[in-house]
C-alpha cells in the first residue's frame, strides 16, 4: 500500500504543524519500527534531517541524509528507508507548484547564460549552510510553541529559507527546476505517465502529479494518447510484465507487484486475455522457442 504523506500530514491533527493555501510546514518523529516505507506525495518536499538517518529511493537515484543535510523532492511515488539507531527527526515542508511560481514571480532571480539542463531530476540535494540551520532552527521554535502558531511569520521564515537555497550558487541545479514550473503551468503529462504507471495509484492521484483536476487529465489524456488513462496503463503494465517475465528471475506474484497489478488472480486472466496464455505458460513458451 502507497500512503499519501502529503494528505496524511495535513489532515493528521498530531503534528505541530501550519497550513498555508500553498504550503504545509510540519515537525515529524519517525517512530523506530518503520523500517522500508513507499509513499506517494502529491506535493513537492523539502525535508531536513535535525537527527536520524535515512535514505530516499526514487529511480533515477538514492540519497543518505543524516543530520544537518536537506533535500528537496519533486512529487511522485518514493521509497524511504529507516536505520534504528537514532530516532529520525526532521522538519517538512510541503509546496506546491504555485507557491514555487508566486514565489518566483514575486523575485525574479536571473536566469544562468549556459545552457539550461533538460532533464530534471527526482530529488536535489540542498547545500545548507550556518544560515540555513539557523532559519530551520527558528522555524523549528515557532512549530514548538505551545499558543497559536503565528501562520504569517512561518511563512516568511519559508520564503527566507527558499532565499538561502537559491542565492546558493551551488543550489543553482534546483533554482532551474523553480524556474520550469515558472514557465509551465501543467507537468508533461507523459513524462508522469511513464515514470509512474508502475505504480498502484489512483487516476486522481496521476492528475496531481500531472497539475491537472480529473476531467482535464481525462481529457488531456485522451488527446495526447488516444485512450483513456485505465486502458493506457493495462497495456503498459502488461508491456512491462512480459519484460520482467522475459528478462527475470522474478516469480509471477513479484511480476505482478513490481507491474503496478494489485491482485495476482486479477493480474493473470488479463495477461491472459491480451497474450492468450497465462503468465507462467507464456514464459515457457517463449523459452522453448
Amino acid at each position: 500500500m502507497i500512503v499519501d504523506v502529503y494528505k496524511l500530514f495535513k489532515e493528521h491533527p498530531r503534528f505541530n504543524k501550519v497550513i498555508g493555501n500553498d504550503y504545509v510546514c510540519l515537525e515529524f518523529n519517525c517512530p523506530l519500527d518503520i523500517d522500508n516505507f513507499q509513499l506517494f506525495t502529491e506535493s513537492h518536499l523539502i525535508t531536513y534531517v535535525i537527527s536520524g538517518k535515512k535514505d530516499w529511493i526514487a529511480a533515477d537515484k538514492t540519497c543518505e541524509l543524516t543530520a544537518g543535510d536537506a533535500i528537496f523532492v519533486r512529487k511522485g511515488v518514493y521509497t524511504t528507508k529507516q536505520y534504528f539507531e537514532v530516532d529520525y527527526c526532521v522538519l517538512l515542508f510541503f509546496l506546491n507548484d504555485s507557491f514555487i511560481r508566486n514565489f518566483i514571480e514575486e523575485n525574479p532571480f536571473p536566469k544562468r547564460s549556459e545552457t539550461p539542463m533538460t532533464e530534471l531530476e527526482s530529488i536535489y540535494e540542498i547545500n545548507t549552510d550556518a544560515s540555513f540551520g539557523s532559519l530551520t532552527q527558528s522555524v523549528l521554535h515557532y512549530l514548538n510553541k505551545t499558543q497559536e502558531i503565528p501562520q504569517k511569520l512561518v511563512e516568511l521564515k519559508f520564503k527566507e529559507l527558499l532565499y538561502n537555497i537559491v542565492l546558493n550558487p551551488k543550489n543553482r541545479a534546483l533554482l532551474h527546476f523553480f524556474q520550469s514550473i515558472q514557465q509551465s503551468a501543467k507537468s508533461d503529462l507523459e513524462k508522469v505517465m511513464l515514470q509512474h504507471f508502475r505504480y498502484d495509484l489512483h487516476l486522481g492521484d496521476f492528475a496531481k502529479l500531472c497539475g491537472r483536476s480529473l476531467s482535464s487529465f481525462k481529457r488531456d489524456f485522451k488527446t495526447h494518447f488516444g485512450t483513456t488513462p485505465s486502458k493506457w496503463l493495462i497495456k503498459k503494465r502488461l508491456e512491462y510484465a512480459k519484460t520482467l517475465l522475459l528478462g527475470s528471475d522474478l516469480s509471477i506474484n513479484e511480476v505482478c507487484y513490481e507491474s503496478g497489478f494489485k491482485n495476482p488472480s486479477h493480474f493473470i486472466r488479463t495477461f491472459k486475455s491480451t497474450y492468450a496464455l497465462p503468465p507462467n505458460q507464456f514464459k515457457a513458451s517463449q523459452i522453448n522457442v
